[in-house]
């Protein structure tokens, strides 16, 4: 599959500020990127560089001046998907996990997964399988949450958004991800892009590790999982913030979009997987 994302970010600096944005997508196995360019209005020195097993691209900014900063990133990009039996999918336990998966087991900022682990166990003790422990606590998230744009902030953690049970992609994918941890599940946090996201936005979903294969869970089911493009993964937002800013700055507006560039793009929902018995990675 082929797509063309883009996002447009204006700042107000109102002092001396370094800016770390996340909005470079990144190579893996299965997405590789055909071209791409980041314009800075006014003109910088950008420093780029990587952090982190999934080899996030970072970009590092330092504007001197007080007025309004523009940043346009745009990018075309292939990917590909996995899709498998879920009825086929095991787990390794924690003593036989890759060292890549083991880090993932571990509570985290937003993710407090040690804090959870009698609701998880309430909730989701009688699921047996990894993948349909994973499905279910997707799907109680999905049904048991409200998406409230201004129900959360950057503090709000997985444990905040349990009791709130509102939030955005962010709060539903870090609460998804301290529930599987809870269980015994590596999980982790990814941004990206994402096709016929409405209203379009930057998004945020989750992975699991079963059977040596990361696979997408999106308790929002506001996109399809197969209209995904990586940006960054991570255990939690954290790791993977579209921008950090140190310093005086306010953002006044964004924009950010994601269009197949392929003529006919046929949807795979969490509705499709489920009828099929399927499961779905990004390669």
């Amino acid at each position: 599959m082929n797509f063309r994302v883009s996002s447009e970010l204006f700042y107000q600096i109102e002092g001396p500020a370094t800016f770390l944005f996340a909005l470079k997508c990144i190579e893996t196995q299965g997405q590789h990127i055909r071209s791409e360019f980041l314009h800075l209005d006014p003109g910088m020195p950008a420093y780029d560089f990587t952090v982190g097993a999934g080899m996030n691209r970072f970009t590092r900014i330092q504007p001197s001046f007080q007025g309004q900063l523009q940043v346009r990133y745009q990018a075309d990009i292939e990917t590909t998907i996995r899709l498998v039996d879920a009825g086929n999918l095991y787990t390794d336990g924690p003593g036989d996990l890759t060292p890549e998966a083991i880090a993932y087991l571990f509570p985290s900022r937003y993710c407090q997964s040690d804090r959870l682990r009698k609701q998880a166990l309430d909730l989701f003790g009688g699921f047996t399988g990894p993948y349909s422990l994973a499905a279910g606590i997707s799907d109680w998230i999905f049904e048991h949450l409200a998406y409230e744009i201004g129900a959360s902030n950057e503090q709000t953690s997985a444990v905040d958004t349990l009791e709130q049970r509102a939030g955005v992609c962010r709060d539903f994918a870090h609460l998804g991800i301290a529930l599987c941890r809870s269980m015994s599940l590596p999980a982790r946090y990814v941004t990206c892009y994402s096709h016929l996201l409405n209203p379009p936005d930057f998004h945020a979903v989750f992975e699991v590790f079963i059977g040596g294969t990361w696979y997408v869970f999106d308790p929002t089911r506001l996109a399809p999982l197969n209209g995904l493009v990586r940006i960054a993964t991570g255990r939690d937002a954290a790791d993977a913030a579209v921008c950090t800013i140190f310093g005086g700055s306010v953002m006044n507006s964004m924009q950010v979009i994601c269009n197949s560039l392929d003529r006919s793009f046929i949807p795979i929902t969490r509705d499709t997987l489920r009828q099929a018995n399927q499961a779905i990675a990004l390669l």
